[in-house]
């Protein structure tokens, strides 16, 4: 049996990161930053959200909404905080991005944070709901070298543009209380991006600017989406690591 991805704390100095993951995801997506931040004195916590990393894709849709993704973020943070840590940033991975945001415009006290590959800003249209039935299909069949029930494919179909729907008619939100970030912006973006458009991240620097803020834009021209884990994963851990020490 395979084993479940779980959340993870890496204890190590006393400035300390949270790493949201990506829809359809897990913690796992995170760790390579997690370990790279640790060996430079920090400690690193990437939660799970809700209805994700279980047996089922489905739970993602049943389970799982922007509302309860905001309090799982919330949460994490409160975690944090409660074991002692104070001085705290905040992280997102596409979807992990839009609550890593929001995060940064709600919760007084985060010295920095920001984005890898985030809708922050809508350019274009998205391959999520064309993706997503084909992972849970995948992962269905890698569960019981059997071919899934169209049925639940089905299903899945139809769900998940219910739930982008509501991603992004709350994401919109998100993006209109931009003007509430206090503190300097990450924002990494892969050039060859399959999932969002490379847009969504320029137009969220070109916001963000106009509004007066510092952004800390970081583009990687042949990386794809996931880029703590692909071909980018060294550079971003390396830039990630340089405005954290500028923020810190």
């Amino acid at each position: 049996m395979l084993q479940k991805p779980t959340p993870f704390f890496f204890r190590h100095g006393p400035k300390a990161v949270v790493l949201l993951h990506a829809y359809a995801s897990n913690s796992n997506d995170m760790r390579l930053l997690a370990r790279y931040l640790e060996k430079d004195d920090y400690s690193v916590y990437a939660p799970i959200l809700t209805g994700h990393a279980t047996d089922d894709p489905q739970d993602i849709l049943r389970l799982g909404s922007p509302q309860q993704w905001w309090q799982d973020t919330k949460e994490a943070i409160g975690y944090v905080r409660s074991q002692g840590y104070n001085q705290i940033a905040i992280f997102g991975l596409s979807l992990g991005g839009i609550f890593a945001t929001k995060a940064l415009e709600e919760e007084l006290g985060l010295v920095g944070g920001g984005t890898f590959s985030s809708p922050v800003i809508k350019a274009g249209k998205t391959n999520v709901a064309k993706m997503f039935p084909k992972m849970a299909r995948a992962q269905y069949q890698q569960q019981s070298n059997l071919e899934p029930e169209q049925a639940k494919i089905d299903w899945i179909k139809i769900h998940v543009h219910d739930q982008l729907k509501a991603i992004e008619i709350y994401t919109e939100t998100v993006a209109e209380n931009l003007d509430k970030i206090k503190t300097p912006f990450f924002i990494g973006q892969g050039g060859h991006d399959e999932m969002i458009s490379d847009q969504s991240s320029v137009l969220l620097q070109q916001r963000l600017e106009q509004l007066g803020k510092v952004v800390d834009f970081n583009f990687y021209p042949d990386a794809s989406h996931v880029l703590t884990v692909n071909s980018a994963h060294h550079e971003l851990e390396q830039d990630v690591k340089n405005y954290l020490t500028r923020i810190f």
